[in-house]
């Protein structure tokens, strides 16, 4: 299908792109990689009289250090995130879900701002973003916010960015030596997740966060507060039981609700163990 007719317009800078929302408001949409809106564009699932292509705005790439944080560029490539030795040593849990995103040719185009403000709750890197207690930054022409990633996704396909603003950079607090794994249920390859569940170990606890278990991410904070900090054999079984407490699973044709709270309890119990370093007996 051919999208409706839109205007386009490429901005090189953050405070060009502002102001091309400020002027088109809720008429405009704003593109990154493109991997998510040109397939809703080509569906007239969304007709935007606008849209405002930030592809060319150089200083939103990148991965850098400020302090007790790593702050990755909002136009920061799915293999860029996953290539860059910063994201490995201190964001690995990130690191291990980014490489299960879609392939190869979907990873050297999308972007992590862009899958974040895309807000797909099945989207692989939402998760993880949300249990390593990452903040989002947001800028508009009044300035900079910093957005909680606990605070950031609203709704399905909804976040916290406002129509005249944008998502300009992703700060993780440094999770140095933390364990971590993503584990991801589909049934065929490069299917977006059916449940998976992003977890980290370190040793001051852990922190887990389900995909695709409720309209945006969920933070699994009954297995968290179950695990006491204790990351055994014995207490991740327990804990991970808890796994789908507080969740809103869909029902669709990949299976219903409670399938998918069977599989969380199923898969928290794995990438917890797998997080730690333990060998699950099952």
């Amino acid at each position: 299908m051919i999208p409706a007719t839109f205007d386009y317009v490429a901005p090189t800078s953050v405070v060009e792109a502002l102001a091309a929302l400020a002027e088109h408001g809720d008429d405009a949409k704003v593109m990154a990689g493109g991997q998510s809106l040109l397939p809703v564009l080509r569906m007239r699932l969304n007709a935007p009289e606008v849209v405002v292509d930030i592809g060319r705005i150089d200083e939103l790439r990148g991965v850098r250090e400020e302090g007790d944080a790593i702050v990755i560029g909002a136009l920061t490539t799915h293999h860029d995130v996953i290539a860059d030795p910063l994201v490995k040593e201190h964001a690995l849990l990130l690191h291990k879900a980014a490489v299960e995103v879609a392939d190869a040719q979907i990873r050297h185009r999308g972007t992590l701002g862009g899958a974040l403000a895309h807000a797909d709750p099945a989207g692989d890197l939402g998760a993880p973003i949300l249990a390593l207690d990452a903040e989002l930054v947001i800028a508009g022409q009044g300035g900079e916010r910093r957005v909680p990633a606990q605070e950031f996704f609203v709704d399905l396909f909804e976040t916290a960015v406002g129509d005249d603003e944008l998502l300009t950079a992703i700060r993780i607090p440094k999770h140095t030596g933390w364990g971590a794994h993503y584990e991801k249920f589909v049934r065929v390859a490069h299917q977006w997740p059916i449940v998976a569940v992003a977890a980290t170990v370190g040793a001051d606890g852990a922190a887990v966060a389900l995909t695709n278990m409720g309209s945006t991410p969920v933070r699994a904070s009954a297995v968290e507060q179950a695990l006491g900090g204790r990351v055994d054999d014995e207490s991740v079984r327990r804990a991970a039981a808890r796994a789908a407490e507080g969740t809103n699973p869909p029902s669709d044709l990949n299976g219903d609700a409670d399938y998918r709270r069977h599989l969380a309890t199923v898969l928290t119990r794995r990438a917890l163990l797998k997080a730690a370093g333990i060998e699950d007996g099952a």
